[in-house]
């Protein structure tokens, strides 16, 4: 779909007035798209095109380049959903949406699969927009007829482009997706060798970092938000779709509903937590999820980062922090207070204990016992 280009709009004051930042890498089909759009001005002084900050200019960016450029406005908008509010990613999305006359769309017997399992919305952007990618590399050709021999011959494109790992690794899920679930031919590409996984240790803050990182919130709401993220090992998305009744005072636990594979399961509550989510109640009186956004609507995800990176800055702690984080330092920190592995397993949704088992790799516990050579 977008074949790695990207925008990145930027606010910038031009003699003292607003104006629309474009910044990207150079490119021929970005700026033949860029000589459509009137009164873009190039400057030297910030090495990026500008137009006059206006709704119709930023609604004519988005149509212009619509299909062919990723539009990123992380550092425009101050909440990522007004970029395109009235189309949701969801698989009714990918049905609607505008292409270039000469792209393969996804099939609709790909999009119905994917609706009817009920893949979340970040794997069917994923896999759509990967096996778009792969159709239209073979643009002559009728997908069922593409060999084994010529998917690798794909994936080996995607390496000399310069891909992640895990990006060729989704790409050929997407790719059996069709073949295997789509087209029922269970294991037809089995043999197709994967790139190895890139085994890397989580990142894990200290029980004093946490602590300064809560009383480093701005607000009541803030640090409800950190301290649950922290004591129950949330995922963000597990965050944001609480509702007040998910929080059990009886029991001191937290349900999470439809989390990640479509599971169910209970997490610990932390008494400390519980205290602050009580007059956190009082005080906003959240109606349909435990954290909302102004208008009542559902918290945004990008606003729980800027909540972590700003308290995590104010507490002075000098790396990039991250929500995950929070997540890996409460799986770690059990372990090291000799939770049996089991248990951080079922507390955190993980379907092996396989997984949970990278903890062992960053707790303090783990390396009490070897004796230390030099002494």
């Amino acid at each position: 779909m977008f074949k790695g280009r990207s925008i990145t709009l930027k606010h910038l004051l031009v003699g003292g007035k607003k104006k629309i930042g474009l910044q990207f890498k150079s490119d021929r089909v970005i700026q033949a798209l860029i000589e459509q759009v009137p009164h873009i001005i190039w400057s030297n002084d910030f090495n990026m095109y500008h137009l006059p900050n206006t709704k119709q200019n930023l609604e004519l960016i988005f149509k212009i380049f619509k299909g062919e450029v990723w539009i990123n406005g992380s550092f425009f908008f101050t909440d990522r959903k007004s970029i395109n509010k009235n189309k949701p990613i969801d698989v009714q999305w990918f049905r609607v949406r505008e292409l270039h006359p000469d792209r393969k769309r996804c099939p609709e017997s790909y999009l119905s699969k994917l609706e009817i399992l009920r893949y979340s919305n970040n794997t069917v952007r994923a896999y759509v927009n990967c096996f778009e990618a792969f159709i239209n590399h073979y643009h002559e050709r009728n997908p069922l007829e593409i060999d084994e021999n010529e998917i690798r011959e794909y994936l080996k494109v995607l390496i000399r482009q310069g891909k992640s790992n895990s990006y060729v690794n989704q790409a050929l899920n997407s790719i059996k997706f069709y073949y295997e679930v789509v087209n029922g031919m269970p294991n037809r590409f089995y043999s197709i060798e994967r790139p190895r996984k890139e085994k890397r240790l989580p990142e894990v803050l200290s029980k004093k970092e946490i602590i300064n990182i809560i009383e480093n919130t701005n607000n009541l709401k803030h640090r409800c938000i950190v301290e649950l993220l922290y004591s129950s090992g949330l995922r963000r998305n597990e965050l944001l779709e609480l509702k007040p009744n998910d929080i059990d005072s009886k029991r001191m636990m937290v349900r999470i509903r439809q989390g990640k594979g479509n599971k169910d399961r209970l997490t610990i509550l932390s008494k400390n937590t519980l205290d602050d989510l009580r007059r956190y109640y009082k005080e906003y009186r959240p109606k349909n999820y435990l954290f909302e956004g102004v208008r009542g609507n559902r918290y945004s995800s990008s606003s729980v980062l800027n909540i972590i990176v700003n308290a995590a800055k104010k507490a002075g702690i000098n790396r990039r922090v991250t929500p995950h984080m929070l997540r890996h330092s409460f799986a770690t920190h059990l372990l090291e207070k000799g939770t049996d592995i089991r248990h951080i397993q079922l507390l955190l949704g993980h379907g092996s204990t396989r997984t949970t088992e990278i903890y062992t790799h960053v707790a303090d516990r783990s390396f009490m016992k070897i004796e230390d050579l030099l002494s």
